[in-house]
């Protein structure tokens, strides 16, 4: 009996040990099959990655940055990254701010910082939310700059993958290099060059120990640490960097205190739009004078930004309900200044480059014409109505004058004058003249010419009248003295030709005394007066549907426009020697 007793006991702790192989050997299984699931999983992220190399060396296009006549950088174009920084080049402060901030131990630890990951998931246990991350540097560059946003597991797990490459790739100089460059912080734009030139217009090689500290605050939320948009969370959260700065060293207590009082706002960078209608026009130049390009260039030219402001300021204010454009030319081509509209972003349209009919502002086109055939501003003509054919233009306020010195017809702008000059030399001899002058090409064989009737551009009229301040000297507009690559390598230089005389010096003479007529008393364009100008024409088409006026000082020529874009008329009170003219007078003042 009590040996069949210990034979069940037997069965019964054999069968209780072979129940719990079992579940041994199914839980083993379990996890080599864990395992080996997870290796699999791993390895089909891996496979559905592009390549390492490709997104590291990733393709964008290529930037180009406007520069002034004094070589002050007015916008980029494509640009998506600052200027290139590194550890080596950066003031030491600059990096350690980050590294203070960001991931102390980021020297001393691998991809990850497993000591750094323990704490954060303390700290959020602690608060019961997600208060502190525990990412380490190589993981925020391996997010930052190679992967999206989403939050996948299979984005995690090549975050992973992507943190050991790094590691083994490069060093950690490098990698903090390659955050530094890559991590995005303002407007889309990536590096914390951008961000410097943005917030506190320096680049980053010229930062503050102060601003420093307000770059790296904008590591852990961008826009939420911005010294733009929330300046006063950017300034507590760069207070905590600098104590940490001097906590590990990298600073001193004095250094600390110095720039925590430094610690401010981030200024508004100005509105590059107002440079726009400029830009667009250069960047045609560009591509016309090198063709296609993929690598940053530097594009240097002419404008006076100075001017160009003051003319953005002015053009709306003056203009209204309607549109207008300015051109400011140097005499010897170099364009000073372009503004295309009165705002850039409710229209791309460049006005200063439209076609439009100049009304009487081309007439001294035809008045070179008489004054080279030996008439002076003091010969006698006859201002009396006018017919060839059915065109029988009038004056503009239906009144003839009689017989009138050359001058006088040229200050009041009657019509009868000019066409009659035309009659008596030939249309084909203004042509020509018109084409001495830059834009016989581009005009209609016509009386209606004579008046202004065929279309050209403010661009195009501005240059007409360079060429006389340019004391009869041929003029080709030009926007662009250099170009050149990031390193610094010529790709263009301007290598400017010698003008050609085009108008003697005595035609010249009389002619600035006939635009300088216009801008007395009893001319069309007085109310352009101001100290110093050279002289002016006013010009209106057809039911007020442009109004113009030139004039010059010292040796700059500006062209003004204004009307409305379908053309429809303006007020019958807006005439060239009104609104546009006094644009010129505020413009110069």
């Amino acid at each position: 009996m009590v040996n069949m007793n210990r034979n069940v006991n037997a069965k019964k702790v054999k069968a209780s040990y072979s129940w719990k192989k079992q579940i041994l050997i199914l839980m083993v299984n379990l996890f080599m099959l864990g395992l080996v699931s997870v290796a699999i999983y791993v390895v089909i992220v891996f496979l559905q990655m592009p390549s390492l190399d490709s997104m590291l060396h990733e393709t964008r296009p290529a930037a180009v940055i406007f520069l002034d006549k004094d070589g002050n950088e007015l916008r980029s174009s494509n640009r998506i990254m600052g200027t290139p920084v590194s550890v080596e080049t950066l003031p030491p402060y600059v990096w350690q701010a980050i590294i203070a901030i960001e991931d102390k131990r980021f020297f001393e630890h691998g991809p990850i910082d497993i000591r750094g990951i323990t704490r954060a998931v303390f700290s959020n246990l602690i608060h019961g939310r997600f208060a502190a991350g525990g990412s380490s540097i190589t993981q925020q560059t391996a997010k930052n700059v190679f992967l999206s946003r989403e939050k996948k597991i299979s984005r995690k797990v090549q975050e992973l993958i992507l943190s050991y490459w790094l590691e083994n790739r490069f060093n950690k100089n490098q990698i903090l290099d390659l955050y530094m460059n890559r991590v995005s912080l303002v407007g889309g734009m990536r590096g914390i060059d951008a961000a410097a030139r943005t917030m506190f217009q320096t680049s980053a090689n010229d930062l503050s120990i102060a601003q420093a500290a307000q770059i790296a605050a904008m590591l852990k939320a961008p826009t939420t640490y911005s010294p733009l948009r929330n300046p006063e969370k950017n300034i507590k959260r760069a207070r905590v960097i600098l104590q940490e700065m001097v906590r590990q060293g990298y600073i001193s207590l004095n250094q600390a205190r110095i720039a925590a009082k430094e610690l401010a706002p981030a200024m508004p960078t100005k509105n590059t739009n107002i440079y726009r209608y400029w830009t667009d026009f250069v960047l045609d130049e560009v591509h016309s004078r090198i063709g296609s390009f993929d690598s940053d260039m530097l594009v240097y030219t002419t404008l006076d930004t100075d001017l160009q402001e003051r003319i953005t300021d002015i053009l709306p204010e003056k203009v209204g309900v309607y549109q207008g454009a300015v051109v400011a030319m140097n005499v010897d081509g170099a364009v000073r200044a372009m503004v295309g509209g009165t705002d850039y972003q409710e229209s791309q349209f460049n006005r200063a480059l439209a076609m439009r009919q100049p009304g009487s502002s081309f007439k001294p086109v035809v008045y070179l014409v008489a004054l080279e055939n030996g008439l002076t501003p003091e010969s006698y003509v006859n201002d009396s109505p006018f017919a060839i054919g059915d065109y029988n233009p009038k004056n503009y306020n239906e009144r003839y004058y009689g017989d009138i010195t050359l001058a006088t017809a040229f200050a009041k702008s009657v019509n009868s004058v000019p066409l009659k000059l035309t009659e008596s030399y030939g249309i084909d001899t203004v042509l020509n003249m018109a084409g001495r002058l830059g834009v016989g090409n581009k005009l209609r064989r016509e009386y209606s010419t004579v008046l202004g009737a065929s279309e050209m551009s403010l661009l195009d009229l501005t240059t007409i009248y360079a060429v006389i301040w340019n004391d009869g000297q041929s003029v080709r507009p030009y926007s662009i003295t250099k170009i050149t690559d990031s390193k610094g390598n010529i790709l263009y230089e301007r290598n400017p030709s010698e003008p050609i005389k085009v108008l003697t010096d005595q035609t010249i003479e009389y002619m600035k005394q006939l635009l300088n007529n216009v801008v007395q008393i009893g001319g069309t364009g007085h109310r352009a007066m101001v100290p110093g100008i050279l002289g002016g024409k006013t010009g209106t088409s057809n039911n007020n549907r442009d109004a113009w006026f030139v004039g010059a000082i010292k040796d700059i020529v500006i062209g003004v426009w204004m009307g409305n874009d379908d053309f429809t008329p303006m007020s019958s009170k807006i005439t060239g020697g009104t609104i546009p003219a006094e644009i010129f007078h505020d413009i110069v003042k």
